[in-house]
């Protein structure tokens, strides 16, 4: 699967995307609000690409990578991941992205995931898309709200209070 967008190309994690992964994996910033802690070891990024690498195996999609046209550099990842359960829902898709730092602030998320959003909704036929964000992670609540979700729920997760998010399927597609 690829999708392309005016800036953006995603596409299926390859073996040789470990090392920029890893850049971004490793940086606080980066994973201040997933509830994980910075990876300290290319092998994490590596075992992380073949996990992603399995979900496509066995549900047809997962997180993409997404590769900047101009520079065809690696900047992040986007896109939807088949989960069996969480919060309270099963068998659901889950959108996802996280950028390099340097990224932020440009419109790359924005981009990438209403890509990832026209696929699941056009290409796979969802009626629903979730997503969840801990609740001080205000450029996601922004760029969500911004992608049409609605806030339906909240949780609590050990690293905090996240806030649990639903975007239907528009009815004229």
């Amino acid at each position: 699967m690829e999708l392309k967008t005016e800036r953006l190309i995603l596409r299926k994690f390859e073996d040789r995307d470990a090392e920029r992964l890893f850049l971004m994996d490793s940086d606080p910033e980066v994973v201040k609000y997933t509830g994980t802690l910075p990876v300290t070891d290319r092998s994490e990024s590596e075992n992380m690409i073949r996990m992603i690498q399995k979900q496509y195996d066995e549900y047809g999609t997962g997180r993409l990578a997404v590769i900047e046209q101009q520079s065809g550099l690696f900047i992040g990842w986007c896109g939807l991941k088949f989960c069996i359960e969480a919060n309270g829902y099963k068998n659901f898709y889950d959108l996802g992205y996280r950028f390099l730092p340097e990224y932020w602030g440009k419109g790359y998320a924005s981009e990438a995931a209403k890509a990832s959003l026209d696929c699941g909704f056009k290409k796979l036929n969802l009626d629903s898309i979730y997503a969840d964000v801990h609740h001080e992670n205000a450029a996601s609540h922004h760029l969500l709200k911004k992608l049409g979700f609605i806030k339906t729920g909240e949780f609590t997760e050990p690293d905090g209070l996240c806030f649990w998010y639903e975007k239907q399927r528009d009815k004229h597609l």
